[in-house]
């Protein structure tokens, strides 16, 4: 199951995740938490989805067939953070993958906070997830803004941590040379790290591979392995890009 936004163009939220998940040999159940109005280069407007409409949503496809893993990607207000977080207790016996995203620059409604929505995100949800993938320079801006505290990687890896996650997968951390690398920590404080496949920027690589782990981890694979197939998929699907439109390029995610 996926709770994300509707992207027109494709190149990111459910469309995206729906054609990636079928191509990884699973079937993906959708939850919409927004409707975005954009092209492949500009974001104009997002409408959120009420959280009553989410919870329906979910609850009629949960009772009605068995989801093997949750993926919650972009959530635009605290009261949809509030269902997600009911709705996964509910159901806590299923993974939990939550990909961290920085909040859109547009405006979604008069009463919109992105501070409030991302500390609802990490104080609500985070305790009850298996997984946390995040963008190194998100930690950064969210520890600038005094969302995390610390200076460093480590300490903001630990602050998510402490609020409850069992582990946490981290995107663009500084390598050797120019290299980025995904960095794996969990709650006991073991790392590993995978050099990072996709060195020019593509939409929703984070998203891409997000998506990936929840088709792994719904197979019951264990952590490890499934960052490493994840990232070996992403690293397949670089190097089918192509730039459909005037805006960035994306991941052609079907090989027929």
């Amino acid at each position: 199951m996926i709770f994300g936004p509707f992207d027109p163009s494709g190149s990111t939220g459910l469309p995206a995740d729906a054609v990636t998940s079928a191509e990884l040999g699973c079937h993906a159940i959708s939850v919409l938490t927004g409707s975005l109005v954009q092209d492949t280069a500009v974001l104009e407007n997002i409408e959120p989805i009420t959280p009553e409409l989410m919870d329906d949503q979910a609850r009629c496809l949960l009772e009605d067939m068995p989801a093997h893993a949750i993926k919650a990607g972009a959530l635009y207000t605290t009261e949809s953070v509030s269902a997600l977080a009911q709705i996964v207790a509910d159901y806590s016996n299923i993974p939990l993958i939550v990909h961290l995203q920085r909040m859109p620059h547009v405006s979604v409604e008069d009463e919109f906070d992105a501070e409030d929505t991302q500390a609802a995100l990490l104080e609500l949800v985070l305790p009850q997830t298996d997984l946390v993938v995040v963008d190194h320079t998100l930690l950064q801006q969210w520890q600038s803004h005094g969302l995390l505290p610390g200076h460093t990687l480590a300490h903001a890896m630990d602050a998510l941590l402490n609020y409850g996650a069992s582990a946490l997968l981290v995107s663009g951390v500084p390598g050797t040379g120019a290299q980025r690398d995904y960095l794996l920590r969990d709650e006991h404080g073991q790392s590993t790290r995978w050099p990072s496949p996709v060195s020019d920027p593509v939409s929703d690589s984070d998203g891409l591979l997000a998506t990936a782990l929840t088709t792994e981890l719904a197979r019951g694979t264990e952590l490890p392995q499934a960052v490493d197939r994840s990232v070996a998929i992403v690293n397949a699907m670089a190097k089918r890009i192509f730039q459909p439109g005037m805006g960035g390029r994306i991941f052609n995610r079907s090989r027929s």
